[in-house]
């Protein structure tokens, strides 16, 4: 750990003296950690005053990557701890064996850990599970039926050259992107993250329900701006080849990166199911938040989690058992206890305080 503090010093060397708290994270704090496992590190401080008070200097955050370690910007952190984002809610409540520096600054936030708890949840911690259930059914696609070359054109029914002009295309792509946001309710900026999280979910939902697919929705957009059905056919086709084309190039970056555990895990198992455990995790964690108003890091349940990541359950199973938990929530949010939102001004307050107690 002498490491962690001697590699941020390296670079900041200031920052050690202004640490608010360092804390074990990641799989050795959930306690599903095996052999292979490295240490996680994340923590807050407190930027020098030429940060605050200039605007030659900014800091945010620094990371490090052996071992993976990031230090926030302690208003940075406030930020995304309000908003309930998973990696820092977690932070706040780690088993007290995985705190590796608390300074009074540092404890006067952990103090207050519970303010910062809301409804937000709801959204944060499934929206964080529905991504890593995206790449497991995206990479479960590939490994079941590969794209097998580049594509080509013709096989669009396309001319070898685009008969629209590029910037017209271009021009016309982005007056339907804007109709689509429109009805994803994406222009309300003054919604929380949380809200639009959940409009844009449920939107999908009466979308699926209706079964109107993503190309119909185009399609729509398409003929509200003033298209005429002929254009709009051809730039389908083009969108079709440019879909293919992404997909491709995808596919190719994704084989050539792929972390080696990661890719004997698919190659075992089906499918990535570290992805799986953090998956089922996200989902429970979500539920007993907001069932109990508790955050349980050290995970009871890690016995499960690990045979779940050595492949113990099937990929069908954990679909299933996703969609159907992720269902629920909804319920479950509306019966909870915890705060719709948080109390920003006690929270900005305690901000100011911890960033005096070491400005």
């Amino acid at each position: 750990m002498a490491d962690v503090f001697a590699k941020l010093a390296a670079v900041n060397p200031w920052i050690n003296g202004r640490l608010a708290f360092i804390i074990r994270h990641g799989s050795h704090a959930y306690g599903t950690n095996i052999a292979t496992s490295d240490e996680d590190f994340k923590g807050a401080c407190i930027a020098p005053k030429a940060c605050y008070l200039g605007f030659k200097s900014r800091f945010e955050q620094q990371e490090l990557k052996d071992p993976d370690t990031c230090v926030y910007e302690v208003r940075k952190f406030f930020d995304l701890a309000s908003e309930c984002n998973p990696n820092i809610i977690e932070v706040l409540h780690v088993d007290p064996k995985d705190h590796v520096l608390i300074t009074a600054a540092g404890e006067k936030i952990f103090n207050a850990r519970d303010k910062f708890l809301s409804k937000s949840i709801r959204y944060t911690f499934a929206g964080y599970a529905r991504d890593q259930l995206g790449r497991i059914e995206g990479h479960y696609r590939w490994l079941k039926d590969p794209p097998k070359a580049p594509p080509v054109r013709s096989d669009f029914k396309l001319p070898e050259k685009m008969e629209i002009a590029k910037d017209q295309f271009q021009a016309a792509q982005a007056e339907i992107a804007k109709e689509i946001a429109r009805y994803h309710l994406n222009h309300l900026d003054d919604m929380r993250e949380d809200q639009k999280i959940a409009v844009r979910n449920e939107m999908k939902d009466i979308l699926a329900e209706l079964h109107i697919t993503k190309n119909e929705e185009w399609q729509a957009a398409s003929r509200k701006i003033g298209l005429n059905d002929n254009f709009i056919a051809i730039m389908q086709r083009e969108r079709e080849y440019e879909g293919k084309v992404r997909e491709w190039k995808q596919y190719n970056k994704w084989k050539e990166e792929r972390n080696e555990v990661r890719a004997q895990l698919e190659a075992k198992y089906g499918y990535d199911t570290k992805h799986a455990y953090h998956l089922v995790r996200l989902i429970r964690m979500c539920r007993e938040i907001l069932e109990t108003g508790r955050v349980i890091v050290k995970r009871p349940d890690f016995e499960e989690l690990l045979y779940i990541r050595n492949g113990g359950w099937s990929y069908e199973k954990l679909i299933e058992w996703a969609r159907s938990e992720e269902g629920q929530l909804d319920a479950v949010c509306a019966k909870s206890k915890i705060p719709v939102k948080p109390d920003m001004d006690f929270l900005d307050k305690l901000c100011a305080e911890v960033v005096e107690m070491i400005l």
